[in-house]
């Protein structure tokens, strides 16, 4: 009976364990090793122009350093600042997690189109028994090999086969042998050449940029939507402020117009006039109390809490907002669209996709060539039953030639064809149609800020104006000069003056963050509010 080299019995027990060595990674080996792939092909592609690299990992991902620090949802409660807001809003909003975890994926997928030009191994074992009238046997057999895909597109690939077969009755004998295999193909025309073989690979690694940028892009319009609903919040909670002191006044102007009345100074009409504002003046109230309620709920929302969650806004950013100066813009505008076009992350995008389609065009044309691969191959056999570790190269079997396919029905790559020419001039015309609309939203987002200012302005006199007139009818009535209409319209002109003063600063600050939205030069940062550059 043959007896088994030690050396092969060792080469045969590492082909079974590299087969099955995979097999014992833990699932969270997996996830951790596609987390490192991901984290480190956005730090080789995160530019700083495009913001602040941080609150951008999915949620079961380590947070990194820069990534804001807020506690849980459910744990809100109390009074929060704007800061706080944006803060809670990074952390929870179930929105910007989505954004977050479509960063990941477009990261994840280029993994696999890298992985097509790595050293990828394979292997498989076969066993079996058989017996019958006379003899019984076991067998067992197994491959490992790589195969490699060599950027001008050579594919290469190389392999052992083992076989090994034991008799249990009858003769007894052992047998094991193996076979080393190896194959070259090389295209020649359609399918060869740097260019065409890593174009996927090419757009994979773009793809990633572009959602690197669109996520940036996000960002900065994510900030401004939170910071307007913040505001809008704020300002809804004013109007209830308003509403109060009004029906105050108009509670305590009809308690003095019924006293005259009683005392015979006025006619009980009048009296009856000032209830009848200040009864309305409470619905109001009432009314503006509950708007506030379902616009705070709302927020909640946005910021991914529980709208039970017991929290309320800080009144005193509108005073903040009320202390800065505001005054009418003053810039050229040829010079913001230059720089919004230089700035902007969603026409560099588009521009770049025009650079895609003529690389799509290129490969289009090349397959409308003829398949003309060169293939070598080779074969060799070990030395004997039981020397599957020696092989006889001088008498192993080899073979070079090559593989032409004329491609005579060419329909399907005329008409990808066809289209790729399309798409290249439909993607240059949508750069083309963004460049207009980039300079549309900057001459649109000036002109609105230019408008706002001067809207508060206005608005800003306007009440300066009613609180004169309130005070002046006030002091006229009381002299016997002034009827009672002219005081209660005067009130209710107050009123909307109050609430109009707080919707243009609002108004005004919102157009400001939206202008430098639409310039390109906001910027995140990494505890969630912003900043920008002087145009």
């Amino acid at each position: 009976m043959n007896k088994i080299q030690p050396t092969g019995f060792l080469l045969l027990i590492g082909m079974i364990l590299l087969v099955f060595l995979p097999c014992g990674c833990s699932h969270q080996h997996y996830k951790e090793q596609a987390d490192e792939d991901v984290e480190s092909i956005l730090n080789e592609k995160w530019e700083p122009e495009f913001g602040s690299k941080a609150n951008y990992r999915i949620s079961d991902v380590e947070p990194s350093p820069d990534d804001v620090k807020i506690e849980a949802a459910k744990d809100v409660s109390g009074r929060i600042s704007l800061a706080e807001a944006l803060a809670l809003a990074t952390a929870h909003n179930r929105e910007y997690q989505s954004q977050k975890e479509s960063l990941y994926s477009s990261a994840l997928a280029l993994t696999l189109d890298r992985h097509d030009f790595e050293t990828q191994f394979f292997g498989m074992l076969d066993g079996g028994y058989s017996r019958n009238s006379s003899d019984e046997s076991v067998n067992m057999g197994g491959s490992l090999g790589i195969s490699q895909l060599l950027a001008e597109g050579a594919q290469i690939s190389t392999s052992i086969a083992m076989d090994w077969l034991r008799y249990l009755t009858g003769d007894p004998r052992t047998s094991l042998g193996s076979v080393l295999s190896a194959t070259i193909r090389q295209p020649l025309l359609r399918g060869a050449g740097r260019r065409i073989v890593q174009e996927n690979l090419t757009q994979a690694e773009r793809d990633v940029l572009y959602s690197i940028r669109n996520f940036n892009r996000y960002r900065k319009e994510f900030v401004v939507r939170i910071v307007n609903s913040y505001y809008s919040v704020l300002q809804t909670l004013d109007s209830v402020d308003n509403a109060r002191e009004n029906y105050e006044s108009l509670t305590y102007f009809h308690e003095r117009q019924r006293m005259m009345a009683d005392a015979g100074r006025v006619e009980p009409l009048r009296a009856s006039e000032a209830e009848q504002n200040k009864l309305q003046a409470g619905d109001n109230y009432i009314a503006a109390q509950e708007d506030y309620k379902q616009q705070l709920d709302r927020y909640k929302i946005t910021l991914g809490l529980p709208t039970e969650a017991d929290l309320e806004l800080d009144p005193n950013e509108l005073k903040f907002l009320e202390a800065i100066a505001i005054t009418r813009p003053d810039f050229d505008t040829d010079e913001l669209i230059r720089i919004a076009l230089k700035k902007r992350l969603d026409l560099a995008n588009e521009r770049d996709q025009v650079a895609d389609a003529e690389r799509h065009l290129i490969v289009a044309r090349d397959n409308l060539r003829m398949d003309l691969d060169l293939v070598a191959s080779g074969n060799v056999d070990s030395t004997g039953d039981s020397q599957f570790a020696r092989f006889q190269f001088h008498e192993g079997s080899y073979a070079v030639g090559f593989d032409l396919d004329l491609n005579l029905d060419r329909l399907s790559e005329r008409n990808s064809y066809r289209r790729a020419l399309i798409s290249l001039t439909q993607q240059q015309r949508n750069y083309q149609q963004q460049t207009d609309e980039v300079k549309f939203d900057v001459r649109q987002a000036y002109r609105d800020l230019d408008e706002s200012a001067a809207r508060y302005e206005i608005r800003r006199l306007g009440l300066e104006l009613a609180l004169k007139r309130v005070e002046g009818e006030r002091l006229k009535l009381e002299a016997g000069r002034a009827v009672t209409r002219d005081l209660l319209d005067a009130q209710e002109d107050l009123l909307d003056a109050q609430n109009d003063r707080t919707i243009a600063l609002v108004g005004f600050t919102i157009a400001k963050l939206n202008f430098y939205r639409d310039l390109g030069i906001l910027q995140v940062r990494p505890d969630g509010m912003w900043e920008y550059e002087t145009p």
